[in-house]
C-alpha cells in the first residue's frame, strides 16, 4: 500500500463510489479504501436483529437486495447522466417504476404532470383543472432561447410564489407542484427564483415521457447497491485501485493541516486530496439533522397505487399537520429482484424532530396495509465545515430523507468541480437514456 496517489476515497456509499469512477476517468490515480468487507451499506437483517436468517415466512436472506438509502432515478435526471456519461449503464439494467402518487385530504392520487392529465385528474375540481392546465402549458412551453415563451417574466427575478399567484392556483395545487411535481423537500422554495421551479417541472414531465410509463423514475434490477459495484468496475478499468476490509482508516495531516494520507494496517498510502464520507474525519463535520425511515416487508402493494409493483407516495408538509417536512413512501418488489416472489419492500422517510420514528413516521405507515416485518432506524444528518482549499479534505454530506436522487448528485457534481477545478459536463444525447433502460 505503500505508493502515492492523487486521490483517497474512504467509503464505498453512492456518492463515493461515483466520485472514484470519475476522478479515474478524469485520469486521476485513485485509491479506494472501506472498513467493510463489501460494497455500500449494511445488510438488513444483520443490521436489525443480529443474524442473517429472516423468518421462514419471509424468504431466504439471499433473495433480499434492500437499500439502506432507498432512492429512485429521474428517467432524465442528472444521475442518469453521469451513467452515460461515464458509460456505467453497461454494467446495469433498470426498469421503470410503476407509478408516482401524492396524498392528499386523506387520499392517494396519480401526479398529473403534464396540461392533459392535469384535466383527468380528480386530484382538483373543474375550474382548479383549467388554472393548473394553463400554468401547465407555460411551464411545458417556456424556453430559455425563446423570449416570446417568457410572457414577459424574467424567471431568475420572479419568485415562484409571485408565478403561482398569476395563475391564481390554490393551496393544494400548490403543494403538489412543490412537493410531489418539482419536488422540493420544505417551503423555502416559493420565496427563491421561479426559475428552479419551471426547470424541475420541467425535467419531471420529460422523464415521464422518456419511458411512456406511469412515473418518471426508473430503478435498477437488483437494487442500488448494483450502482456503487458498477462504478468501482469503472474505476478498476481506468487504473483505480480497491481495497476493502481496512480497518482504522486514519487521515494523516502535514504540518501545515493538510490531508497527505491514509494509514491502516500500520502501511500508509500518500495522498494529494482525501474524499470521504463524515464519518472518517467526525471533526470536520457538524450535525444538521435527523432522518427517521421505517422499512416494511409486506405481502401486497401499497393501497390506492393501481396494484403498482414499484411506486413513490409523497406526502406534502402542509397535507399532515405536523412535523413540518414531507413524509416520502417508496415501494419496490420482487418485479425489481429485491424480495422474494411474492413479497414487497416499502420505505416511509422523513426529516426527523424527534427520537421516536414509529411517531414521525405513523401518517405513512398507516397508508401501507398489513405488514410482514418492520424495521425502524434514525440516522444523524451530517454537512462538511472544513475549507477544502486549506486541508485538501472533500467530504460528502450525509443522505436526506427524499426518496429520489436528485439532491444527492447535486452534491457529487459540486464535489466534482471543487477537487478537479474543472465542470462536469453531462450534456450526453439524452435519447442514450432509453436505452439505459436495458
Amino acid at each position: 500500500m505503500d505508493k502515492e496517489y492523487d486521490v483517497i476515497v474512504l467509503g464505498t456509499g453512492l456518492k463515493e463510489c461515483i466520485l472514484s469512477g470519475l476522478l479515474s476517468v478524469g485520469g486521476l490515480k485513485v485509491l479506494h479504501m472501506d472498513r467493510n468487507d463489501y460494497y455500500g451499506g449494511n445488510r438488513l437483517w444483520k443490521r436489525f436483529r443480529g443474524n442473517d436468517k429472516p423468518p421462514e415466512h419471509l424468504g431466504a436472506s439471499k433473495e433480499y437486495n434492500v437499500d439502506m438509502i432507498p432512492k429512485f432515478m429521474m428517467a432524465n435526471g442528472a444521475l442518469v447522466r453521469v451513467l452515460i456519461h461515464t458509460n456505467v449503464t453497461k454494467y446495469l439494467n433498470f426498469k421503470a417504476v410503476d407509478g408516482s402518487f401524492v396524498y392528499n385530504r386523506g387520499k392517494i392520487y396519480k401526479v398529473p404532470a403534464t396540461d392533459i392529465e392535469a384535466l383527468k385528474s380528480t386530484l382538483m375540481g373543474l375550474l382548479e383543472k383549467r388554472r393548473a392546465r394553463k400554468f401547465f402549458i407555460y411551464v411545458q412551453d417556456y424556453d430559455d432561447n425563446d423570449p416570446k415563451s417568457h410572457e414577459g417574466l424574467d424567471l431568475n427575478k420572479v419568485t415562484a410564489r409571485e408565478i403561482i399567484s398569476k395563475y391564481g392556483l390554490d393551496e393544494d395545487t400548490v403543494d403538489f407542484i412543490g412537493h410531489a411535481l418539482a419536488l422540493h423537500p420544505d417551503d423555502s422554495y416559493l420565496d427563491g427564483p421561479a426559475m428552479d421551479t419551471v426547470k424541475r417541472m420541467k425535467l419531471y414531465a420529460e422523464s415521464l415521457a422518456s419511458f411512456q410509463g406511469g412515473s418518471p423514475y426508473i430503478y435498477p434490477l437488483y437494487g442500488l447497491g448494483e450502482l456503487p459495484q458498477g462504478f468501482a468496475r469503472l474505476s478498476a478499468v481506468h487504473g483505480g485501485t480497491y481495497m476493502l476490509n481496512k480497518p482504522e482508516c486514519k487521515v494523516e495531516f502535514d504540518e501545515n493541516g493538510k490531508a497527505c494520507g491514509v494509514t491502516s494496517d500500520g502501511e500508509t498510502a500518500r495522498c494529494k486530496k482525501i474524499v470521504c464520507d463524515p464519518s472518517y474525519l467526525p471533526n470536520k463535520v457538524q450535525k444538521v439533522g435527523m432522518v427517521a425511515r421505517a422499512i416494511c416487508i409486506m405481502s401486497h402493494p401499497m393501497p390506492h397505487t393501481n396494484e403498482s409493483h414499484s411506486a413513490q407516495v409523497i406526502l406534502p408538509r402542509n397535507r399532515l399537520g405536523v412535523n413540518p417536512t414531507c413524509r416520502y413512501l417508496f415501494c419496490c418488489s420482487y418485479s425489481h429482484n429485491v424480495a422474494p416472489k411474492g413479497k414487497y419492500i416499502a420505505f416511509v422517510s422523513t426529516e426527523a424532530e424527534s427520537n421516536q420514528p414509529e411517531v414521525e413516521l405513523k401518517p405513512g405507515i398507516d397508508l401501507l396495509g398489513p405488514v410482514d416485518e418492520i424495521f425502524y432506524d434514525m440516522y444523524d444528518r451530517y454537512e462538511p465545515i472544513n475549507k477544502s482549499d486549506d486541508d485538501n479534505c472533500f467530504i460528502s454530506t450525509s443522505y436526506d430523507a427524499t426518496t429520489h436522487f436528485e439532491s444527492t448528485v447535486k452534491d457529487v457534481i459540486s464535489m466534482y468541480c471543487k477537487i478537479t477545478g474543472k465542470v462536469l459536463d453531462l450534456t450526453a444525447d439524452m435519447s442514450a437514456a432509453s436505452a439505459a433502460s436495458g
